[in-house]
């Protein structure tokens, strides 16, 4: 069983929901598997906005939007204004279909969602369509948080997906190898040795300051491993923070849960105090009558035995 696949099932859950189907999943499948079990508690809760953006993946309905991305690309490229306009209409329509769309799947599974989560839904969308590598994040259907396009910056997909690793098309960037700092530094270093510079003063030799050493060669590809490196550990902390902070509100709802019934407890405990109150008084009310009643006859007794 790929984990993958059991993400993709649970964040089809509802939110409110998620916590506990999640350990529902997790106690299922720890016997057999726990390092499946074990990734399965370090799943993240989706936001609204990205559970939704799922749902509407689950269904097949994001292909059309995303799909327009690239002929949008092309005519920006282009510099075809009319093109561009019509393409951007065509944009606007699609996402409020969408958005539509995801909003009744909201409702039809029990959680209505907000107009606030709403327009995060269709910044997502757009992200989706602006960025080829979103587009895969949003169609994956293991999205944990939505997704927003900054002018013609790649959309920051860093936390964005549930597993990563399942999909190779949404790591971000172009493809092209990274440059080292240092071989920018020495390219900056040669650009300035390549202008001309007035002769310096003759000194006495004693006096003139060392030649700077050379910088050490830097292997490009033992930079770049290093990177990769660098970005797995801080994705394994990014993913224990994550599991770290669903764990924590797992603790939270289960604390609430036993509030809850404390509080519906003392409830029932204060009604049956006001029951046995009531008992009480009107039991005293009874003794008060019998009492009455019991005077009343012992001094008709002594009126009739004179």
């Amino acid at each position: 069983m790929e984990f993958a696949d059991v993400a993709r099932k649970l964040l089809l859950v509802a939110p409110a929901d998620f916590v506990r189907e999640r350990t529902a999943r997790q106690r299922a499948v720890r016997k057999d598997d726990r390092d499946l079990a074990s990734r399965i508690g370090g799943l993240r809760k989706p936001a609204p906005a990205a559970w939704v953006v799922d749902l509407l993946a689950h269904e097949g309905a994001l292909d059309e939007a995303i799909d327009l991305g690239p002929a949008i690309r092309r005519a920006q490229a282009d510099a075809d204004p009319d093109e561009i306009r019509r393409l951007r209409r065509q944009r606007a329509e699609v996402v409020a279909a969408l958005a539509q769309a995801g909003a009744d799947l909201a409702s039809d599974a029990g959680y209505p969602v907000t107009s606030a989560v709403l327009d995060q839904v269709r910044a997502t969308i757009e992200a989706a369509m602006a960025d080829p590598h979103a587009g895969a994040a949003a169609r994956s259907g293991l999205l944990v948080r939505p997704l927003e396009s900054a002018g013609f910056d790649a959309v920051d997909l860093d936390g964005a997906l549930a597993d990563p690793d399942a999909v190779p098309d949404a790591w971000s960037g172009t493809g092209a190898e990274p440059i080292p700092i240092t071989s920018a530094r020495r390219s900056r270093t040669a650009s300035r040795a390549s202008r001309p510079e007035p002769e310096p003063e003759a000194e006495p030799e004693e006096e003139q300051d060392p030649e700077p050493e050379p910088e050490p060669r830097v292997d490009p590809a033992a930079e770049r491993r290093a990177a990769r490196e660098a970005e797995a550990a801080a994705r394994t902390e990014s993913r224990d923070a994550d599991a770290a902070l669903d764990a924590a509100e797992q603790e939270l709802e289960t604390a609430e849960e036993r509030r809850a019934e404390l509080e519906r407890q003392l409830a029932d405990a204060r009604a049956e105090i006001e029951r046995a109150e009531r008992a009480r008084d009107e039991a005293a009310d009874a003794s008060d009558r019998a009492r009455d009643l019991l005077r009343a006859a012992q001094r008709h007794r002594r009126e009739v035995g004179r």
